[in-house]
């Protein structure tokens, strides 16, 4: 209990004083709320910037914080067309992917997961105490383990795997596929937090569904969906300005207009099928397409139409129910 208060505490300091210190903000924005990882190890992302800073100031509330942004990385919901798997390739006997079950990054591993037909177990982690991965030195999500062997960092889990799946070919990514896997990591992931995140109504819808999937106990939810939507909902405008959005919505939409316009009349960037580009654009995007913000991005694109395909040829989870 002595954790719950010390968030709360906390929580509202921040509110109160506006933005965190000069050096916190830097950190927050480089990662921003969803993060980059393609092209760093080091892709810790908003989730564990923020808990740093929070850990400075206060470390008894420093885990409670860290939770809460990182579950807040997040949020989520697909028939058939998948791409099969030939088993003489690539058949692993136990595939476990340790996440936050609304993390885009995760929900990105999973896309890739359900389209290639590999089923896998979920562990959902706490985000606060992360005792599910206590034996790991890799203390963020996803972690996938392919019988028994660690992978880590989204962008390259979906490079290995990708290379086990086709390890008899030189399927590499083209050049405008790795363009638009960039684009996802240093553009798309910034738009997103501003938006879910927008007013304190969206924020409030964010977090319950992040208390309700997430792996937290009767207080710590309770405490989660209030003072953590107050939290993002302040530090959400703080990304806005670092990131020269002016209106949330507006960038949103130019996004989503973007990736339309550079699939050039294509049923996919891949062609007849979906790319790794195209996943990538589709794991990140499926935490939201539910929300308020990402109904409005259907309702105001023409993305709608892409999503369905990707709905369609990533299909049913692979998931294996436990």
């Amino acid at each position: 209990m002595r954790r719950v208060n010390g968030l709360a505490t906390t929580l509202s300091r921040a509110i109160a004083n506006g933005a965190p210190p000069a050096a916190a903000q830097r950190r927050l924005v480089q990662a921003g709320l969803f993060s980059t990882f393609s092209s760093s190890n080091n892709s810790q992302g908003f989730a564990q910037s923020i808990a740093d800073q929070f850990r400075k100031a206060s470390p008894s509330v420093a885990g409670g914080v860290a939770g809460f942004s990182a579950a807040a990385t997040s949020l989520a919901q697909g028939a058939h067309a998948k791409e099969p798997v030939q088993s003489q390739k690539f058949l692993p006997k136990d595939v476990v992917l340790y996440q936050y079950e609304a993390c885009p990054f995760c929900n990105k591993i999973k896309a890739f997961l359900d389209y290639y037909n590999i089923p896998y177990k979920v562990v959902e982690v706490n985000p606060i105490n992360k005792k599910e991965i206590k034996w790991s030195d890799y203390k963020k999500v996803p972690i996938l383990t392919v019988d028994g062997d660690q992978m880590v960092d989204s962008s390259d889990i979906v490079d290995k795997l990708f290379q086990k799946i086709h390890f008899d070919n030189s399927a590499t990514d083209s050049e405008e596929e790795r363009k638009w896997r960039g684009w996802v990591d240093n553009h798309l992931v910034h738009v997103l937090s501003p938006n879910i995140y927008r007013s304190p109504s969206e924020a409030l819808e964010s977090f319950d569904y992040i208390t309700t999937h997430g792996n937290f106990s009767f207080t710590e939810r309770l405490v989660a969906k209030y003072a953590g939507a107050a939290a993002m909902y302040f530090v959400s405008k703080k990304l806005k300005k670092r990131h020269n959005i002016t209106d949330e919505r507006a960038s949103l939409y130019e996004a989503a207009e973007t990736w339309v316009d550079a699939l050039k009349g294509r049923q996919y960037l891949g062609g007849s099928k979906p790319n790794l580009a195209d996943l990538a654009v589709f794991g990140v995007l499926r935490p939201i397409r539910y929300l308020k913000s990402g109904k409005d991005m259907v309702e105001h694109t023409r993305i709608g139409e892409w999503y369905s395909r990707m709905e369609t040829s990533v299909g049913e989870p692979c998931r294996i129910k436990e």
